[in-house]
């Protein structure tokens, strides 16, 4: 079979920018105004067609599996290539047009190709790299225990220039120290004074024609009982007195007189007093009612410790018109 008319133009002229090159005008590129790609020549014929790209060969010339390409002898961009008839490229043998740079005189790099890892779990880049993953884990945590530790003596140094501080803040000027207060001693507290035996008139043990009464008023014992008819002789009111300590005292009487003097006989512990116990008009009341004639009296005398008895009599030579209330030991005086 023979080829078919391809034409009056052939692929190497539809370059618009053939002419431009030497190459080029050699192979008989012509500018755009005189035909080329995509530009009608002048010579095209009526009823011919244009050039094809696709050479029309014979039945059983065209080899599957092999590389074909252009049948250019050297044109531009392209090396010598085989003529046809030649021994055709073994399929996967590798292409010189399509050969890494590093594979032509003066290329990139003349080395071997980086090794590309296979399915066999190689080092390369097919599968991943385990060790390299490992060691960055191992990384990150030693990170993050570092930072753990280095937070941990941070907030110790902080502690303890918090404490330094306080300390410091202690301290007076150019760094003295101010010394502590010594504790203030706490005053002596007074003693309370022993409380002293004190008792209503009418809860005494009475004697003679003394008896008790409540029909005045102005008696401070309770219920404002008092004792009355002591101005016979022979009457008494008598006091048992429990005492904590021996010593000097006094004994306090409250009475009220008719605007007038009296006196009794008063006995401690058996013992009389060389001095009658004074019931005297101390107010100088000159009413002789006895509501408006109440008021105290005092005199020495010396208890032992222990139970204590205490007597105030009328008797002979005394003066007894008196009511009393109440009696009471209290504390000498020097």
């Amino acid at each position: 079979m023979t080829a078919g008319n391809n034409g009056a133009s052939k692929p190497e002229d539809d370059d618009p920018f053939g002419y431009l090159y030497a190459d080029g005008q050699a192979a008989g590129a012509q500018a755009p105004g005189q035909g080329g790609y995509g530009y009608p020549g002048p010579a095209a014929q009526p009823g011919v067609p244009r050039t094809s790209y696709n050479q029309v060969r014979a039945v059983g010339e065209r080899q599957y599996g092999q590389q074909q390409v252009p049948q250019q002898q050297g044109g531009y961009g392209y090396p010598p290539q085989q003529s046809y008839g030649q021994p055709a490229q073994q399929y996967n043998r590798q292409n010189p047009q399509y050969a890494a740079p590093e594979t032509y005189p003066g290329g990139a790099s003349h080395g071997q190709p980086p090794a590309q890892g296979g399915h066999g779990g190689g080092t390369g880049r097919g599968g991943p790299n385990t060790k390299a993953l490992l060691i960055a884990a191992v990384a990150v945590v030693a990170v993050v225990l570092i930072g753990i530790g280095a937070a941990l003596l941070t907030g110790d140094d902080g502690d303890k220039d918090d404490k330094k501080n306080e300390a410091s803040s202690s301290e007076g000027p150019a760094g003295e120290v101010e010394e502590s207060k010594k504790p203030e001693k706490k005053p002596e507290e007074t003693p309370k004074p022993v409380e002293l035996p004190k008792q209503d008139a009418a809860t005494l043990t009475l004697g003679g024609s003394a008896t008790v009464d409540s029909s005045l008023d102005g008696a401070q014992g309770g219920n404002g009982v008092y004792v009355t008819g002591f101005n016979n002789v022979g009457s008494s009111v008598t006091w048992r007195a429990e005492m904590k300590h021996e010593g000097e005292y006094r004994l306090a009487v409250r009475y009220a007189v008719p605007a007038k003097d009296a006196d009794a006989t008063l006995t401690v512990n058996g013992k009389k007093n060389s001095q009658p116990i004074g019931l005297k008009n101390f107010i100088k009341s000159s009413d002789p009612d006895w509501e408006k004639n109440w008021q105290t009296t005092w005199a020495p005398v010396t208890l032992q410790s222990g139970q204590n008895e205490i007597k105030i009599s009328c008797e002979t030579g005394n003066q007894c018109d008196v009511i009393l209330d109440w009696v009471e030991v209290t504390q000498a005086t020097s």
